[in-house]
């Protein structure tokens, strides 16, 4: 297999009838399919100049951390509220049914440094902006956005569309 797209598993009416679910861990599961899918999403920076690099809990952190690795930059966690040890910045963001809290060592970004954040899925957007948003409280600024998957019916880059956000592969659907 040589695309990315040919090692993640679609699901049909899952979680409900009439959704398919992409699910990633058929790639994970492949060495050859993870091999690709990090290479790709590397392959998205590019010619691009940063500094650090930011995943959110906790497939950002599958991805962008070996990205970090091959390219010897910095990673930072964006973690769940309440799970990261020093002081941190917060930001709640509307979920469907609720809200969420995502957060930030204070200590991780120092103004001006230009930040790539990383995730597994781009959906309705609502978890990378306040990313977004926790990295520009900081002094950050956030020069691109890089995904393996992308569902674009759930339009999730108009959201982002101040950001410079790439996926590697993208689905019509939900």
């Amino acid at each position: 297999m040589s695309r990315v797209e040919d090692y993640i598993r679609s699901i049909p009416d899952f979680p409900q009838k009439g959704i398919i679910f992409r699910d990633i861990t058929s790639v994970l599961q492949n060495a050859d399919g993870l091999h690709l899918a990090i290479d790709e999403m590397q392959k998205k920076l590019e010619g691009l100049e940063f500094d650090k690099i930011a995943g959110l809990e906790s497939r950002g952190f599958i991805f962008g951390m070996p990205i970090a690795y091959n390219l010897h930059k910095p990673f930072i966690l964006i973690r769940k509220a309440g799970k990261l040890p020093c002081e941190t910045v917060s930001q709640t963001y509307d979920l469907e049914y609720g809200q969420a809290t995502i957060e930030v060592h204070k200590d991780a970004i120092e103004k001006g440094e230009r930040i790539v954040v990383v995730d597994d899925l781009i959906a309705t957007g609502g978890t990378v902006e306040a990313a977004g948003k926790l990295i520009e409280r900081l002094g950050g600024e956030v020069v691109k956005m890089v995904f393996l998957l992308e569902l674009a019916g759930l339009n999730g880059r108009e959201k982002l569309s101040k950001y410079d956000v790439e996926s590697v592969v993208s689905y019509e659907g939900k």
